[in-house]
């Protein structure tokens, strides 16, 4: 198992930017991708974005292209979302998490971590 700490959520106006960190533990870390998810109050928790292992090949949700960026730091067991352009309707718990696959509809593999909320007010 994965354990998975993630950070730097906050209050933010619409139109700012934040970085989230999610610290991983492993020393597998660099052979598997990442992901991130949020769960906004009331709904179901979705995909935003996934990164493959080195880092190479990235996808994102259509609510957040070109806004948000996935990273990764190897070295550090650390992947990183920057999200700009922030909307009030990015208002959510955020969670990383290994996922199963890059593209299409990936799915996280092991149990959830607390996530960090980011709340964008209008």
């Amino acid at each position: 198992q994965v354990q998975l700490v993630e950070s730097g959520g906050g209050l933010v106006q619409a139109g700012g930017s934040l970085r989230l960190s999610c610290a991983a533990s492993g020393r597998t870390f660099s052979s598997y991708a990442m992901g991130w998810f949020r769960q906004a109050p009331g709904k179901e928790r979705e995909f935003v974005a996934a990164i493959s292992g080195s880092g190479g090949t990235t996808y994102y949700a259509d609510a957040v292209k070109g806004r948000f960026t996935i990273s990764r730091d190897n070295a550090k067991n650390t992947v990183y979302l920057q999200m700009n352009s922030l909307k009030p309707e990015d208002t959510a718990v955020y969670y990383c998490n290994q996922v199963n696959k890059v593209y299409g509809s990936p799915s996280g593999m092991n149990s959830w971590g607390k996530g960090t909320l980011v709340t964008v007010s209008s």
